[in-house]
């Protein structure tokens, strides 16, 4: 058989595939780049198998592949690929669910940190000249006390102009209880936070411990950093909008590590410019790549930001190579795959 891997893979992982079956390389592979349709049409006419991260899987091109058997998506939701007509061709589709689960729910706690302790406005102050001396020199000791490194301490000072929160017994909520929120919920309660959560399609909740299942409002009122991890679909559309923020307090925070989607983005900058809320840490936008001359970057000093890169790791790809293989060789074998894509 032969595959086209233009997929970002572990290349001493997949060795083990290329005794298997004929593999070409192309695209993300080979140049870091997502090939157009007409490219993929070209590479893709005498294969069987199709390996892919982010290329279009369209209808036009699964119709110039009649060899077609498996198409292998390498992300958590295959959306670059025409999923009903590849079934209509009866073509199996294999994806990597919770790949970079670890890591988005690291990243995610990560935001949180760095928002509620303004981590990075002090790096930003520091490294502007602020706060700094103009030349190294030693600290003087008054006799009869020890050496401290307190060396500023007024209402400018960055003792004062930083001061933040501390995670430890603030209220979490988490809301979508899937692979990557689980994982959250379980840093958070590590760093002796309360966990609540809210998720509609969870079932058996109260087999559950640990964390405390609550309405959507609910959850809004009582948590101190609201942190949305759901699926980009039309249920969850703006989910977190003008009223969700009034609901807020006004000490909280909003993460997401998700999908722009999920929340009004000028309410948002609404709720921010106004203090309606106390911050946000966002690593997707409405829009991306955001513009570089949108509100969070011009206007607003109480949003964190980052370019969409929560699960950027190499063990993600490591991940979803390990995972690619598995699904390949239960392929050829003619046994079931374990990673299917059935939604």
């Amino acid at each position: 058989m032969k595959a086209l891997v233009t997929a970002e893979v572990n290349s001493d992982i997949i060795k083990e595939l290329e005794n298997l079956i004929d593999i070409t390389y192309e695209g993300w592979e080979k140049e870091y780049r997502v090939l157009t349709e007409e490219e993929m049409i070209s590479y893709s006419r005498d294969k069987d198998i199709i390996i892919t991260s982010y290329d279009p899987i369209t209808k036009e091109v699964i119709g110039q592949c009649p060899n077609l058997k498996l198409i292998v998506c390498t992300r958590s939701n295959p959306v670059n690929i025409d999923i009903k007509y590849a079934r209509e061709k009866n073509i199996k589709i294999s994806y990597a669910p919770g790949r970079n689960s670890d890591c988005t729910a690291e990243f995610t706690v990560a935001l949180m940190l760095a928002v509620t302790r303004k981590i990075p406005m002090a790096y930003k102050a520091l490294k502007d000249g602020k706060h700094v001396g103009l030349k190294e020199k030693q600290q003087t000791i008054k006799a009869g006390l020890r050496r401290d490194v307190t060396w500023d301490l007024n209402d400018k000072s960055p003792y004062v102009m930083f001061k933040g929160t501390q995670l430890k017994g603030k209220t979490v909520g988490i809301i979508g209880y899937g692979s990557i929120g689980r994982r959250v919920a379980n840093i958070c309660r590590a760093f002796g936070m309360n966990v609540l959560i809210n998720d509609p399609f969870f079932k058996n909740t109260d087999e559950i411990t640990g964390v405390t299942f609550v309405s959507f409002d609910e959850l809004l009122k009582q948590a101190d950093i609201v942190s949305v991890h759901c699926k980009d679909c039309e249920e969850t559309q703006n989910l977190i909008n003008a009223r969700a923020f009034e609901l807020m307090k006004k000490t909280a925070f909003l993460i997401n590590t998700s999908r722009g989607a999920l929340v009004d983005e000028q309410a948002l900058i609404d709720a921010l410019a106004s203090k309606r809320i106390a911050g946000a840490a966002l690593d997707v936008f409405s829009s991306e790549p955001i513009a570089a001359d949108h509100p969070f970057i011009t206007e607003l000093d109480n949003v964190v930001i980052t370019p969409h890169l929560a699960g950027a790791t190499y063990d993600a790809i490591d991940n979803h190579t390990h995972q690619l293989v598995e699904d390949v060789k239960l392929f050829l074998e003619g046994k079931p795959l374990k990673y299917e894509y059935k939604s």
